[in-house]
């Protein structure tokens, strides 16, 4: 019940920090594209709380965003927007907790694996409710925006999600002893 409790309250925070970093780069769109601030607390809420409050948080952060600040768009970019950070969150909360792999490369095939996973999700729900507006999203189109103008906050998010994890488990292991 306690460990419940703690998951909520992190989730929690993660949910409002995923709503409040884009208002950093909120004056210009292509900085917030490029540098991807809600996909942060997604993924670090995966890593910390599990898959099912990573996933839950994914795909609340982008309708709560709408409602509250009119950005993004619910539909379409909201809705394939949830299910890209619902995949993070769900991915890396997986792959994190199962020992699949052991060590500090734990956190790196996680991570890495929940991004290709996320961005194949966002390419084709992108694919699939653009379709449905008579509008076209190419191959070409899911590289550019998937990963080359991605590429700033991909390295962001390889740097400082690693970092944030080992000093959380650092504390968790000095706490105990």
């Amino acid at each position: 019940m306690k460990n419940n409790i703690r998951k909520i309250v992190i989730s929690a925070m993660l949910l409002a920090l995923g709503i409040v970093l884009p208002l950093f780069t909120a004056q210009l769109k292509e900085i917030g594209d490029t540098l991807l601030p809600m996909h942060i607390p997604v993924m670090l809420c995966g890593l910390i709380c599990g898959w099912k409050y990573g996933f839950l948080v994914g795909v609340m952060i982008p309708f709560l965003r709408s409602v509250l600040f009119g950005m993004p768009p619910i539909y379409p970019n909201a809705v394939w927007m949830a299910l890209e950070m619902g995949t993070y969150g769900l991915v890396i909360g997986i792959l994190y907790n199962k020992d699949i792999v052991k060590g500090k490369i734990k956190i790196y095939v996680s991570l890495i694996s929940a991004m290709l996973a996320g961005r194949i999700v966002w390419g084709i729900a992108k694919l699939i409710l653009l379709g449905a507006k008579g509008l076209g999203f190419t191959f070409t189109a899911f590289i550019a925006g998937g990963f080359v103008d991605a590429l700033p906050g991909i390295i962001l998010q390889l740097v400082l999600i690693p970092a944030i994890i080992l000093i959380i488990e650092k504390f968790k292991i000095e706490s105990k002893e």
